[in-house]
């Protein structure tokens, strides 16, 4: 499996505390069948600053010491930038990071809100060449409140991403619902874990994937799989399109491309 969303990386935000705490989240990521982690650490937040030059340095030496540990984990860069007003300047002049170097850029909007430059930029970076991921959508106010608001970005061209523990029902079953229904309307593409630890915000991304096979069907499940890889190959997503209840559902795929 891959994972497109985490923060394994040591001294960067309030993810892994040190290099003990990131190898112990290596460990887990491999257990849970994890090979490719994609470190996205806050960017632009209002507490973190993490340009791109000292996430390129810290994603080398974590590969070297989980190398030297015999832990079979490849982590890539990337960046959870939190939409602001210079990020496309600051994309422009080489400050942020894509996912692993895609074309794909990993977004976060305030938990309360979604702002008012959100359509704006995804459509500026569209225009770029760049595909907004929206991370963990389920968690903003606005967006549980009319999910119709994220459906509007995706029409957009954007993408959306759950987080793993949402979908698993750890966050509560109001968040697991939340999450299965903008699966639903076709508003997710993606799932990652957004692990932060081993133990409160573990990866889980095994534990995600079953519940979608039972709650949606194994051809969702599996599409969801193939996409976080489609990211890392710099490849047009799939889009899974579900009518229906899980009984009399219908699965229907097609090539999620949009051309600037």
């Amino acid at each position: 499996m891959i994972d497109i969303h985490n923060h394994i990386l040591p001294f960067m935000d309030d993810g892994a505390a040190d290099w003990e705490a990131a190898l112990a989240m290596a460990q887990d990521a491999q257990k849970d069948g994890i090979s490719t982690a994609i470190a996205t650490p806050h960017h632009a937040n209002g507490v973190y600053m993490n340009p791109a030059p000292n996430i390129g340095q810290a994603v080398q030496l974590l590969n070297e010491r989980l190398q030297q540990a015999g832990i079979n984990l490849l982590v890539l860069p990337g960046q959870e930038i939190r939409i602001y007003g210079d990020l496309l300047i600051d994309l422009e002049q080489g400050r942020l990071l894509t996912l692993a170097g895609s074309k794909y850029i990993l977004l976060e909007m305030p938990s309360s809100r979604v702002p008012r430059s959100m359509e704006e930029t995804c459509h500026e970076l569209m225009i770029q060449g760049f595909v907004p991921v929206i991370a963990h959508p389920e968690r903003n106010a606005e967006i549980a409140e009319d999910p119709t608001k994220l459906e509007r970005l995706i029409e957009l061209g954007a993408l959306g991403q759950v987080t793993a523990q949402s979908i698993a029902g750890v966050f509560g079953s109001k968040l697991q619902k939340l999450s299965l229904d903008l699966c639903r309307r076709n508003a997710v593409h993606v799932i990652a874990s957004d692990a932060h630890d081993s133990h409160h915000r573990p990866f889980g991304l095994s534990e995600a994937y079953n519940v979608v096979e039972k709650e949606l069907g194994a051809a969702v499940s599996d599409c969801f799989r193939h996409n976080s890889q489609r990211i890392i190959a710099n490849e047009e997503l799939v889009r899974v399109l579900y009518t229906g209840s899980r009984k009399k559902s219908q699965k229907i795929f097609g090539i999620f491309s949009r051309k600037a």
